[in-house]
């Protein structure tokens, strides 16, 4: 089968960061899913660990967790699904990725996709969606019912684009974005922010213009380190703040003395770990397209780059690198 994969770390716009290769076809065993890829997204995770992980001297290593695509064969214990259904999911961390013709899935973490979505806007979804619904309800608690307002750092991004529309359709929370450019602003504004402001000035400043000094709940989806300071300033005493990237280092000081509640977020533990309760990846994904098809969600898919292959898979990665994308960038259809 065709698949992009590479095997030592280079710079994204090195010819052989990424290559067009052939790999054996895996077979279904177990609980899994034989996935016939139509459509992959790009995520900050597939340079992080281009840039992190090696393979074995000889071995490739395939990246990609988002995908959208056909079943073409299921493991003896499936019972979710059937050959011919369409899905979408993000995959596991620690099985190869789906950049990929044919692909592994464990059912549990995969859902049927909206029946009003080709491929390329449904691969645009999952990973962030995930990341976003388990940031919103499983870290933060937050309820239908649920007042106040979230603070999102990086709200242009593909899991800030999704985490607005959730919780301004499954909560009453009031929502705040932050952005640094006219564009992402309006991006953020168009899925449904209350308001967005610069992140790139001082935060309590912009907070305080729109007389809401301190905000409830903060979501960091980048540059949290950067951030610190003025995440520690905008929290309200005994508010929640739950993070997504890696600050190398952390004062617990500031939030210590306002009892802030601290959520790290990481999409992958549930497959990771097998977790008892796995298959709420597979609910959520099927609460998401059951939005989407009423109308109440849109895909967050920004740009196509073409084919999935090496040529477009560098140029993704590139402009990820480079902290200026928004929403999702999408490969769609092996060449």
């Amino acid at each position: 089968m065709k698949a992009v994969a590479y095997q030592k770390f280079l710079p994204a716009e090195h010819p052989e960061s990424l290559l067009d290769v052939e790999l054996p076809a895996p077979e279904a065993q177990s609980r899994d899913l034989l996935v016939r890829v139509e459509a992959v997204s790009v995520n900050p995770v597939d340079t992080k660990v281009r840039v992190r992980k090696e393979p074995a001297e000889g071995d490739y290593q395939v990246l990609g967790w988002d995908a959208a695509g056909v079943v073409e064969a299921v493991g003896a214990e499936v019972t979710l699904f059937q050959p011919g259904d369409k899905v979408y999911y993000a995959g596991a961390l620690d099985r190869p990725g789906s950049n990929s013709e044919l692909h592994l899935v464990d059912e549990r973490i995969a859902a049927k996709m909206p029946e009003s979505l080709d491929f390329a806007q449904a691969a645009a979804l999952p990973l962030t969606t995930i990341t976003a619904w388990e940031i919103l309800f499983d870290r933060l608690g937050f309820t239908a019912e649920s007042t106040g307002t979230l603070l999102v750092i990086g709200a242009a991004g593909g899991v800030g684009s999704i985490m607005i529309q959730l919780a301004k359709q499954l909560t009453r929370l009031t929502v705040i974005g932050t952005s640094s450019r006219e564009e992402t602003k309006q991006w953020a504004l168009d899925l449904g922010a209350d308001h967005v402001i610069n992140h790139r000035n001082p935060l309590h400043e912009e907070l305080q213009a729109l007389g809401t000094p301190q905000v409830h709940a903060i979501a960091s989806l980048t540059n949290t380190e950067q951030h610190l300071p003025a995440l520690a300033e905008a929290i309200a005493p005994q508010g929640k703040i739950a993070v997504i990237d890696d600050p190398s280092a952390l004062d617990i000081m500031p939030f210590k003395q306002k009892c802030v509640s601290w959520h790290w977020e990481f999409m992958f533990t549930r497959s990771l770990f097998q977790t008892e309760d796995i298959q709420k990846q597979h609910d959520l994904l099927t609460e998401t397209a059951r939005l989407i098809d009423a109308g109440r969600i849109k895909t967050t898919l920004a740009e196509t780059f073409g084919a999935i292959n090496a040529t477009n898979l560098r140029r993704a990665h590139q402009l990820l690198e480079s902290g200026k994308s928004r929403g999702k960038i999408v490969l769609a259809g092996f060449e």
